[in-house]
């Protein structure tokens, strides 16, 4: 649904808007993490890493996940409240905090639950049976005579004890054997896990009171801002600090071409990275954008991966049949944070604190160690909410920007980003294009498959911080992102198969990840090919997929997708394809990574002929995640999956000149607005007596296909290079 109303409509309808927000934070929302506690366990073999419980029975939970607007603050939790058996109130959650939390691993890859929510659930499960055999001998009672309820133990004799009398402000001291785990709960007993719950951070983001990390403060801080290179590669040739003296108490910092300035107010530091007068050397290091898929195309292959290899693919493809081929490519993407990236740092008795928006604060922590020469242990990175992340963005670049001038001037900095910092210099989602090739025999059955993809080299790890770079401080190259490959092979049977990833050596950015790296753009080229197929055989697309999936839970998921978004079995294009406004409808499927989530979409268009825009009203989508922990939350995610990749399908590339992006506001780099956010159709499969997938990215993997097969069928039109811009729909209407 699209409602537009005015806020003079919205006060006239309400009688009253009244909005409560606190400017710059408060302390304690500075320090809402816990002080570190000497000697708290952090491994992942320890109950107490994971939780402790008070004398009250109120539950901590230390989780090295983090709440990136995914939810998981309130899904984490409900999993523990589950095992415990204690209501979701008693709950508090730490996360992302290196001196409180255990390292779960970069939050990211829709893991969150699938690896971070069972890593707790484990924990909470091993807990409750312990509380359960000191609970018999408190009580005198035998123990399957036990019962809890929140948080309470219960004999069948009347007799009842807490869990803070039993453990309150005590160590559990109970080790964690994956391999030999503690039973959870049976999912028929579930009374919390399974339920939508209201997230715990949306009443705090509605009102203004939620303190997201650009709004923390910490005592005694000073402002930075970093003075960036005009052009990648540029070098400084002179720095006149005269230029400044009329702004006071401005300390300029310089480390190699690291150049910033601190001041004592955030304005003073703004208007100080303006005046300063720098003069730099001429750099153009970057392709000419109008040949960007020559340049990826010629690039270096550093190595290849074989994703895949069954049959004779050669003999195939040159064998009889018809022979087809096409080429896809997805544009440079930035994360598009809306609030750009903050961060605070401190140097105090020889240790470091740094406080930030990271997704990886463990990660961070080794490379701020680096940076430095430090003992990671005497680094501490506590997480606290950005404004949108998805993928590492500028927050880890802040971090290390604020940690440098910290360490300059010896007084805790915090360093916030412009919009023109966090566009221009936070890494970016690199340019992806895919060669494919298929033989079809003269009834429409594919005989051989072929794809090539040029993708980034790359592992997980790191991406290089600008700082780093610029300062030419200590740093363990890593070019990420890392597996930008999965998804590459498909999910259908076919006789003859071989898809490679060519691993390139360069590519003209520093590359990150966004949402789904590699998996969306690989099953856009997959998922569009295989409708180039059907549509040869004069298949239904629909039907087409069925015929070649061999997974009773795909199946399910597309027999659903067909009664839920009402298919109109055919082949594609449509028949009658008059008039100005073109409609359609285009069909998608995916199985995250080959081994979870599975996902059907069905995008409906509406083309302009005239303007050549492409609107897309309506999605519906089924989802199988498994074990789901909030259905509400698992929507909140395929919503934000589906807005987010409509937005970079139709709309988001990185323009750049030989020196520098020129995408640096959202004029150049423009993103989805409400008037043109579809309305979107679900249907959940839960399933709880299977493990638990994740729900962050999948979704997204399948909306640049579901669109183009979309505009397919409505225009017979094949968009085969992402965004979909006016100017070429129309190019190719009047080819």
């Amino acid at each position: 649904m699209n409602l537009h109303v005015s806020r003079r409509q919205l006060l006239k309808g309400s009688g009253a808007l009244v909005v409560s927000f606190a400017i710059g934070g408060t302390l304690d929302g500075a320090f809402a993490q816990d002080a570190a506690k000497p000697g708290k366990p952090l491994a992942l073999t320890e109950v107490d890493s994971f939780l402790s419980i008070d004398t009250k029975g109120k539950v901590t939970v230390y989780s090295g996940k983090v709440d990136l607007g995914t939810g998981i603050s309130t899904a984490l939790p409900q999993m523990v409240a589950e095992e415990l058996d204690v209501p979701l109130s008693a709950i508090k959650f730490i996360q992302g905090d290196t001196g409180l939390t255990p390292d779960q691993g970069v939050s990211s890859g829709s893991l969150g639950i699938q690896s971070g929510g069972v890593q707790l659930r484990q924990a909470a499960a091993t807990a409750r049976n312990a509380l359960l055999d000191e609970a018999a001998k408190h009580l005198g009672e035998p123990r399957e005579s036990l019962s809890v309820e929140n948080g309470i133990v219960k004999s069948k004799a009347g007799k009842q004890v807490s869990y803070g009398q039993l453990i309150g402000d005590k160590s559990f001291n109970l080790k964690l054997d994956p391999k030999k785990p503690v039973q959870t709960k049976d999912p028929k007993d579930f009374k919390v896990v399974g339920k939508s719950a209201m997230r715990v951070d949306i009443p705090g983001k509605v009102t203004g009171q939620f303190t997201y990390m650009q709004d923390v403060r910490v005592p005694g801080m000073l402002h930075g801002r970093v003075i960036r290179p005009p052009a990648f590669g540029a070098k400084i040739e002179s720095v006149d600090e005269s230029s400044i003296k009329s702004i006071p108490n401005v300390t300029v910092v310089r480390e190699k071409d690291f150049l910033g300035v601190v001041a004592g107010t955030e304005w003073n530091a703004i208007r100080a990275a303006q005046k300063l007068k720098v003069s730099w050397s001429k750099s153009e290091t970057l392709p000419d954008q109008a040949k960007l898929w020559d340049h990826v195309r010629s690039t270096k292959i550093a190595k290849d991966d074989v994703t895949s290899n069954t049959g004779d693919v050669v003999a195939a493809l040159n064998g009889d049949g018809k022979k087809l081929s096409a080429t896809y490519d997805f544009a440079i993407n930035l994360h598009g944070s809306i609030g750009p990236s903050c961060a605070i740092a401190e140097f105090k008795d020889g240790k470091l604190t740094s406080w930030s928006a990271s997704q990886a604060t463990h990660n961070l922590r080794k490379q701020l160690a680096q940076m430095f020469g430090m003992p990671a242990e005497d680094v501490r990175c506590i997480y606290h909410e950005g404004a949108g992340c998805y993928g590492r963005n500028g927050h880890e670049d802040a971090a290390g920007d604020a940690a440098v001038l910290a360490k300059a001037v010896g007084k805790p900095v915090r360093v916030q980003w412009s919009r023109a910092d966090e566009h221009g210099w936070e890494p970016m989602g690199p340019p992806t294009l895919i060669d494919l090739r298929a033989n079809m025999d003269e009834n429409g059955n594919i005989n051989a498959w072929d794809s090539e993809f040029f993708v980034p080299q790359g592992m997980p790890g790191s991406t290089p911080l600008v700082a780093q770079d610029l300062a030419e401080l200590p740093s363990t190259f890593v070019m990420a992102p890392g597996n930008v490959i999965r998804n590459s092979a498909i999910p259908y049977k076919i006789p003859n198969v071989r898809t490679v990833c060519h691993r390139l050596e360069s590519t003209p950015f520093r590359p990150s990840w966004i949402r789904a790296p590699g998996r969306m753009q690989n099953t856009y080229a997959n998922e569009c090919f295989l409708d180039e197929l059907a549509a040869e055989a004069k298949i239904d697309p629909l039907e087409f997929r069925l015929k070649y999936l061999d997974d009773n839970r795909g199946i399910e998921v597309l027999d659903r997708l067909a009664k839920l978004a009402k298919w109109d079995k055919r082949a594609s294009p449509k028949g009658d394809r008059s008039g100005n406004i073109l409609k359609g409808r285009g069909i998608s499927y995916t199985k995250y990574e080959l081994t979870r989530t599975y996902v059907g979409a069905v995008a409906e268009v509406e083309v302009d002929r005239s303007t050549g825009k492409i609107r897309v009203p309506r999605f519906y989508i089924v989802h199988d995640c498994g074990q789901i922990i909030n259905p509400d939350g698992v929507k909140n995610q395929i919503d934000g999956n589906i807005i987010q990749t409509v937005s970079r399908t139709l709309i988001e590339e990185v323009k750049f000149d030989r020196a520098m992006s020129t995408s640096l506001d959202w004029a150049t780099y423009p993103i989805l607005t409400f008037p043109d956010i579809p309305e979107i159709v679900i249907e959940l499969i839960d399933r709880p007596n299977e493990k638990p997938w994740g729900a962050g990215e999948p979704t997204t993997a399948i909306v640049p296909s579901s669109i183009s097969n979309a505009v397919f069928d409505a225009t017979g039109i094949r968009l085969r290079s992402v965004p979909y811009t006016p100017d070429k729909l129309k190019a190719a209407l009047q080819a």
